[in-house]
């Protein structure tokens, strides 16, 4: 009886994995445009389990284990951030929800009054105003250069990035997201 309740459990095991890796599959394939930039791994990789700030008070990346994230790294002073900025809201609006959510990390001096302003500059009010105000998140994920932006799968592990601003606004994007959280394009 054990051995073949070992059995299934390992069936069950690896055929979860080769969904993942066809979803990553399917994903990559989809890369136009400014997607062609997003790195997928060949092995997923740790993330940092370095503490930011929010409102709230601290956080790690492991509050989102469960569903994809689109975490973003920038600073208030990043002008591609500030161009890719209302982009990231937009894919928060259309796809966010149980299965995904766009977080963004300030990363570095950046002051809550100069991120508030930000945000209400460029009219985005979804998405997340966290802080890495030491750089220790932005540091363990390797993040030089600014922004970044990092795929975690619901596991917590980093499985693509893209380094530089990107239209994550186009048919690609969506389309790309959409295949790694099993949605259609317009969110379903």
């Amino acid at each position: 009886m054990g051995i073949l309740r070992s059995s299934v459990l390992y069936m069950a095991l690896a055929l979860s994995a080769n969904t993942a890796f066809a979803d990553i599959e399917t994903a990559n394939g989809l890369r136009e445009g400014d997607m062609k930039k997003l790195v997928f791994h060949s092995e997923a990789r740790d993330v940092s389990d370095a503490a930011f700030v929010t409102a709230e008070g601290d956080m790690t990346l492991e509050a989102f284990e469960g569903k994809h994230v689109l975490l973003n790294f920038w600073a208030t002073w990043c002008a591609p951030c500030r161009k890719e900025m209302p982009m990231l809201a937009e894919l928060q609006t259309e796809l966010g929800g149980d299965d995904f959510e766009v977080v963004t990390i300030a990363t570095g001096r950046n002051m809550p009054v100069a991120i508030d302003k930000f945000f209400k500059d460029i009219e985005v009010d979804n998405l997340t105003k966290h802080r890495d105000p030491k750089m220790d998140v932005a540091r363990d994920m390797s993040v030089f250069g600014l922004p970044v932006t990092v795929i975690i799968d619901p596991e917590g592990r980093e499985i693509a990035r893209l380094q530089g601003d990107a239209d994550w606004s186009s048919d690609s994007a969506k389309a790309v997201l959409s295949a790694l959280i099993g949605t259609d394009a317009e969110g379903s």
